[in-house]
């Protein structure tokens, strides 16, 4: 067939692939051409699954139609009337035949699963003209009648909706009218009479709203059906759906046309959906549900209570699928493991039984949960049905998350629908439920008053509240994205967290929040899902991590099986992957968790942490206003025993692995008191006049402080503040080694942008170590930096020439290379992903093409300078799978992330070597 014209662009293959019994045109290697049902069809065919036949057009002419409609349709017209001869001569019908009809139904597949996103029709091709026949091929009588009006009134129903896009309320009307009058609950239970005024009332409805008849011609009901389907891939439920996973728009959809198998015939028909092991808790056994005498979107639509597959499960009759379809359970059950050995995966299976007859209408890879998940790979691998490379490739890395963190159980958040308040960016793992809390200092209150959780709600969070946050269940705000303080903090805690809710309004003069219109005060309880974004009000039961409390030794690992899965899939995954794992953590809890959950060192341990404590905050805050170096030096004094202890407590955790400690970095702005209350506090703790504070205040204040005095360049202005902080670091690992410990420090200096800032600080933290070790064996480190400059990564070579690291905070990178406030563009991010400006949110999914070309750089230089320079990252992307597999393919050494995404990391970066 030639495939090139003066109207046509270039495709790469036939537009119409076929799948019968005379065999299929394509395979299941084909889901870009065919997308996945198209695919999955025509390999069933090929490995011989009861599949109706039927014909496939491609993804390509779905791209074609959108750019030039009248020309892809002239094209495809012929295409289809040789397709659909094909399907008449297999089938033994022919469409639009008034005594032997041969139906089709008319369904979206794009390369991607977009379960329910686009758009299906069903009993294409009937008309009034070729009711008699159906009505034969059923057997003749009322029974056959009944059928085949109500799959007609289905057709003009979904029709109208789907093509002509009605209004689903105006069929509504004269269906309720008609249910009403003979009190029944079901279309299927009218009386005959009832049902053919219910479809003429359909039909004029139909032609009142799109304003021309029903269209009885079977040819223009196939070409409007695939049109819809077409244009279903640019509705607005589907871009929503694409953009919340990260799909391109530019794989366009598949159009499958297949013969019409009915599960509405009769008593011995029925349809159902099932997976080939449970989606919840991969169980190995079959888990669905099935409708007699149905068709297939009543099972998803739920217009009856469909009854559950499986040994021992009754329908509403008594009766089990089981003991109603015996021959067609046995039969699943063979396909069932037919598919899972061909593909090596849970399947997700549309069927339907005509007349006592299995017939197979679609496959596709089971969505399943993080715990599911786990368990499916594992099993599939005891079973020899996969090796552990093709495991590895099954479980979504992110996925493994659901298994560290509290969740709200199901029932509880379907409990709670009708309560949902807001949505905004999930942020934190888990689910947590607890009570108001508008503010640190309250919310430490209210966790100490044995009321129950708190919920920390603030409008945006500063490191001022990490007391508050540390206490808290959960956090809430209503502004900030992905890794605003709120979401980095969270995270690190493995608190439960969603933030940028644009609807939520925060009073904290009123004591209370309002969503829409309702309004709750301080104390009320609401209940958080950070894997969703959702905010719930009043308390939703949550169930805890297994997998957490085996490691904090709350459960003997012999009675968690989830625990030996995970385990056993990590263990793959480090075989395989090439590249380190570390984690960011800024206490002692977080380092042993980390190394616990596999983390091969600390990426990332930020010290402005660890100045929070109540004493510590008044002597950091004391270092900050003092008018002179004396000054500055008692207060430092005063910090360096706590930093010491806290580094050799975190040494001690990491025993042998690296520990690369950030010098003080924020804006001190940050840690000082705001507020009149805390200013009067902080004064009277201090023995200042209020006046002298808030004047030192004011003097320290800048416009835009995170691009002032802060990281290296405070360093150099005030070096008693590197000094104190490398004398702490050094003296610790001094005093773990002489324990028998073997520490592994790494200094990094943050936000260099000029090489000799770079120099100068090493300078002083070489002079500290020498001062810490004289007279003594001297415990090796590392200095480095944190590439978070665009200008550190355009001058990489002349700043590696004197370092032994590269950290890329690709948070600040990211900030700085757009011009984009991480905390203040939630909103705009939003807009612009919506409005396909932005494909993916840079703060949350590295930006290869921008920032990823500068570590890119970055690290050529940095190498080519000195080729022993160790690089790695350590801003929020290090968790995101998608920039693993960046960093990987540039080089970086390791990635480093906050502790509960450590075993995601892990995974993501076997998978970048596995491949999807």
């Amino acid at each position: 067939m030639s495939l090139a014209s003066s109207d046509q662009p270039a495709l790469s293959a036939a537009p119409i692939f076929s799948f019968g019994p005379e065999g299929a045109d394509g395979d299941g290697s084909k889901k870009s051409l065919l997308g996945g049902k198209g695919a999955n069809l025509a390999e069933m065919t090929r490995i011989g699954v009861p599949v109706p036949p039927g014909f496939t057009i491609t993804t390509e002419v779905c791209t074609w139609h959108g750019a030039d409609r009248e020309a892809a349709l002239a094209y495809l017209r012929p295409e289809i009337t040789t397709a659909l001869k094909r399907l008449e001569k297999e089938i033994g019908q022919r469409f639009g035949h008034p005594t032997a009809p041969l139906l089709v139904s008319v369904r979206s597949g794009a390369p991607v699963s977009m379960p329910g996103m686009m758009d299906t029709v069903l009993n294409v091709g009937l008309s009034a003209q070729s009711r008699r026949g159906l009505v034969e091929r059923a057997g003749g009588g009322p029974t056959a009648m009944r059928f085949a009006l109500d799959c007609e009134l289905r057709l003009v129903e979904m029709f109208g909706t789907v093509v002509r896009e009605i209004s689903g309320s105006a069929f509504a009307i004269p269906r309720d009218r008609a249910l009403a009058a003979e009190e029944v609950g079901h279309v299927g239970d009218l009386s005959l009479s009832a049902l053919e005024t219910l479809l003429e009332e359909s039909r004029s409805v139909f032609a009142v709203a799109s304003g021309s008849p029903f269209p009885d011609e079977p040819l223009v009901q196939l070409e409007e059906a695939i049109e819809a389907v077409f244009r279903s891939w640019h509705g607005a439920r589907a871009k929503t759906y694409r953009r919340l996973r990260s799909i391109s728009d530019t794989l366009g959809t598949a159009v499958n046309v297949q013969a019409m198998v009915f599960g509405n015939i009769g008593a011995r028909s029925a349809t159902g959906v099932c997976f080939t092991r449970d989606q919840a808790t991969g169980e190995p056994k079959l888990y669905g549900e099935y409708l007699a005498n149905a068709q297939g979107e009543e099972v998803v639509a739920g217009t009856r209570p469909p009854p559950r597959i499986g040994r021992s499960v009754k329908a509403p009759t008594g009766t089990s699928f089981e003991e109603l379809f015996p021959q067609c359970f046995s039969e699943l059950l063979e396909v069932r493991e037919t598919l899972e050995n061909h593909y090596g995966d849970v399947q997700d299976i549309e069927f339907t039984v005509e007349e006592g007859r299995l017939h197979i209408l679609q496959t596709r890879r089971g969505q399943r949960t993080g715990l599911a998940a786990l368990r499916i790979a594992t099993d599939l691998v005891a079973e020899g049905r996969i090796d552990p490379q093709r495991a590895l490739d099954q479980v979504d890395a992110g996925a493994l998350g659901q298994l560290l963190a509290p969740v709200l159980t199901p029932e509880g958040r379907a409990a709670a629908s009708h309560r949902r308040l807001t949505i905004g960016l999930p942020a934190g793992p888990g689910g947590a439920s607890g009570r108001i809390a508008l503010d640190a200092e309250t919310a430490v209150a209210m966790a100490k008053d044995g009321g129950g959780p708190v919920i920390l709600v603030r409008a945006e969070t500063s490191p001022e509240d990490i007391a508050g946050m540390a206490a808290a269940a959960g956090i809430l705000t209503a502004r900030g994205g992905a890794t605003s303080h709120a979401a980095v903090v969270a995270r690190g805690l493995g608190k439960p967290c969603v933030v940028g809710c644009a609807e939520l309004r925060v009073s904290h003069r009123g004591h209370r929040i309002e969503a829409g219109n309702v309004t709750l005060s301080e104390g009320d309880t609401i209940s958080i899902d950070g894997s969703t974004g959702e905010v719930f009000s009043g308390a939703i039961e949550t169930m805890d991590s297994e997998i957490l409390r085996v490691i904090d030794g709350a459960l003997p690992p012999e009675h968690s099986p989830t625990h030996a899965r995970f385990s056993q899939l990590l263990d793959w995954a480090d075989e395989r992957r090439t590249i380190g794992v570390r984690a960011n953590a800024d206490t002692p809890e977080d380092a042993l968790r980390a190394r616990a959950l596999g983390a091969e060192g600390i990426g990332l341990c930020r010290t402005e942490h660890m100045f929070f404590g109540e004493k510590r905050i008044l002597s950091f805050r004391r270092m900050i206003l003092a008018h002179s170096v004396e000054g500055r030096c008692i207060s430092l004094e005063e910090l360096l025993p706590w930093q010491r202890e806290d580094f050799r407590q975190i040494f001690s955790a990491m025993d042998g692995l690296p520990v690369t400690i950030r010098l003080l970095d924020p804006p001190l702005h940050e840690f000082l008191p705001h507020g009149e209350s805390e200013i009067a506090r902080f004064a009277e703790e201090s023995g200042l006049p209020i006046a002298q504070v808030i004047a030192r205040i004011d003097e320290t204040r800048e416009s835009n402080p995170m691009l002032g005095t802060r990281g290296c360049r405070l360093g150099l202005l005030h070096p008693e503040i590197v000094e104190m902080q490398a004398r702490a670091i050094f003296e610790a690992a001094r005093a773990c080694r002489d324990a028998g410990g073997n520490p592994r420090p790494e200094v990094m200096i943050p936000l260099v942008g000029i090489a000799e800032e770079a120099t100068r600080t090493r300078m002083l933290v070489d002079r500290v170590a020498s001062e810490v070790f004289e007279g003594a064996k001297p415990v090796p480190y590392l200095v480095g930096t944190m590439i978070e400059v665009p200008r550190a990564a355009l001058t990489a070579g002349r700043i590696a020439a004197g370092l032994d690291f590269f950290s890329f905070g690709t948070n600040d990178l990211t900030q700085m290379t757009y011009g984009f406030s991480r905390d203040d563009t939630g909103g705009l991010l939003k807009q612009y992903i919506d409005d396909g400006i932005l494909e993916d949110d840079p703060f949350i999914t590295l930006d290869q093409e921008g920032v990823g070309a500068l570590i890119a750089l970055a690290t050529e230089k940095g190498r080519k300078a000195n080729p022993n320079l160790k690089v790695g990252i350590c801003g929020e992307h290090g968790g995101d799978p998608r920039s693993i597999a960046f960093c990987r393919g540039v080089g970086l050494d390791y990635v480093s992330s906050s502790p509960l995404r450590v075993a995601g990391a892990r995974l993501a970066a076997a998978q970048s070597i596995v491949g999807k």
